[in-house]
């Protein structure tokens, strides 16, 4: 409702009410099977492996349609991992974090082998006040440029923490995928942006 319905309004209420420029919240997460790395932003999103990735999809296609139809200058930011403060507490760093200093068991979905691209909120927030700027219609990732493989991410929280996690491995979740890596050229020639913590 929100990513559908919602953002249907929001683009309405762009065109209606004379918006210069709309940038919104896209997702890593709409690269789905994509398997070759980085991921760039000219690859095909058509299989994407959740319906979040589907409805953030549907988002940047709307984008477009407004983009043509009416000349909405949209610029759409796939964010990829975001950590820091006031992040979700559902995320995987915070609860990991959590869950080793409690000495609760780390759930690791998949073998730990798997990576991410995880981003530092900052460097989102200069990302997306660096896309205000109207450039068109354009879809730019936003990334660390350095995915870390999850053991050696809870390998790193044990060391900072002084504490030895006790995991727990479970299957693979099927809507995960094995790897995220940001493809960032497009940020740093149209937005002038680079990640600036590693």
């Amino acid at each position: 409702r929100s990513n559908i319905t919602g953002f249907m309004h929001i683009l309405e209420g762009c065109r209606h009410h004379g918006v210069e420029h709309l940038v919104f919240a896209s997702t890593s997460s709409v690269y789905g099977a994509n398997t070759k790395m980085p991921f760039s932003v000219h690859q095909n999103v058509d299989h994407p492996l959740s319906f979040y990735a589907a409805t953030k999809k549907a988002n940047e296609l709307m984008a477009h349609c407004y983009a043509s139809l009416y000349g909405l200058p949209v610029t759409g930011l796939r964010f990829f991992t975001v950590y820091g403060p006031s992040g979700r507490p559902d995320m995987s760093l915070f609860r990991f974090v959590q869950w080793i200093a409690e000495g609760r068991p780390v759930t690791v979905f998949g073998d730990g082998s798997q990576s991410r691209d995880f981003t530092y909120v900052e460097d989102i927030a200069r990302g997306t006040i660096a896309a205000l700027k109207p450039v068109g219609y354009e879809i730019i990732n936003l990334g660390s440029d350095k995915p870390a493989v999850l053991i050696d991410v809870i390998r790193s929280i044990e060391r900072l923490l002084g504490k030895k996690a006790k995991l727990r491995y479970e299957p693979m979740h099927p809507a995960d995928v094995p790897a995220t890596w940001a493809s960032i050229g497009k940020a740093r020639r149209l937005l002038g942006w680079e990640p600036q913590t590693t």
